[in-house]
């Protein structure tokens, strides 16, 4: 298994690869960068099914149209996931209009598009089954106690590959501490994994500190904007995922770079890729 953090600016954009299959986590992907994003994209998903899309969430730097519209076109998951919502965003509607296209598009095709829209309502409903044959899908959030505002509703998903050469990748979107605090009491070490995609761009205020113990990642990836304009990743947050993690790694660094993790014996190695 290895993950590809593409560099997108102030956004978000991922891909999970395990013995030929490929999962794509979030669609931000800026005008300026589209062409050189979709050949990155076209590269890595060579020879590989891509069995779903997951939208953490529905704010524009983590489901862009634009980007959700290219995935679905270009590489043609089964399915797309996505979190269930009580309000809108400023872009969940025309997302969802995508979405409609495409399942019209695919509708009488042999791979209809599917939708898979998650809350976790029961603690024992929190694996998710039936979406691909080399991946396990665990869910931890959203729940609908603490569905107060889009960041707190994103999806907290560990991504696992099958088999000895699988890894756990822990996807957070942009979840905060308040959120993190109920996390971590309904599921304590079972958040753990080796790889944790750092919530909300390296917040501050989504760097929880119990939670870090808790995933005891070896490895942090941090996906920010060169020069953005909220300081992420904020230098606290960066300290307190250092203070547990072997390694941490963050894309707005030496002019914006991708990140590719993968293991190496017992540890990870994450090249920075222009």
């Amino acid at each position: 298994m290895d993950v590809f953090t593409c560099y997108v600016g102030q956004g978000a954009l991922g891909v999970a690869r395990h013995s030929g299959e490929a999962v794509i986590v979030d669609s931000f992907i800026p005008e300026d960068k589209r062409q050189d994003v979709e050949a990155k994209l076209i590269r890595l998903l060579r020879d590989h099914k891509v069995p779903g899309l997951i939208l953490t969430g529905f704010d524009a730097d983590h489901a862009c149209p634009d980007g959700v519209d290219l995935i679905l076109s270009k590489f043609e998951p089964d399915w797309v996931m996505y979190p269930k919502y009580y309000r809108d965003t400023d872009c969940a509607t025309e997302v969802f209009d995508i979405i409609k296209k495409h399942e019209q598009r695919r509708a009488s095709s042999a791979r209809p598009l599917r939708r898979v829209s998650v809350r976790l309502d029961r603690l024992d409903s929190r694996v998710l089954t039936g979406l691909s044959a080399q991946f396990q899908y665990e869910l931890f959030s959203p729940h609908i106690d603490d569905m107060d505002n889009s960041n707190c509703s994103s999806i907290v998903l560990k991504l696992t590959g099958n088999g000895g050469s699988g890894f756990s990748y822990l996807i957070t979107g942009d979840t905060e501490n308040d959120r993190w605090k109920r996390i971590n009491e309904l599921f304590s070490r079972a958040l753990r994994s080796s790889v944790l995609a750092a919530p909300h761009h390296g917040s501050k205020n989504a760097a929880n500190a119990e939670t870090i113990i808790l995933v005891e990642p070896n490895t942090v990836l941090i996906s920010a904007g060169v020069d953005n304009q909220y300081g992420h990743p904020d230098p606290a947050a960066v300290a307190a995922y250092a203070r547990v993690a072997k390694h941490v790694f963050a894309t707005n660094v030496e002019g914006g770079v991708s990140l590719f993790t993968k293991p190496n014996g017992s540890d990870f190695e994450t090249q920075l890729v222009r």
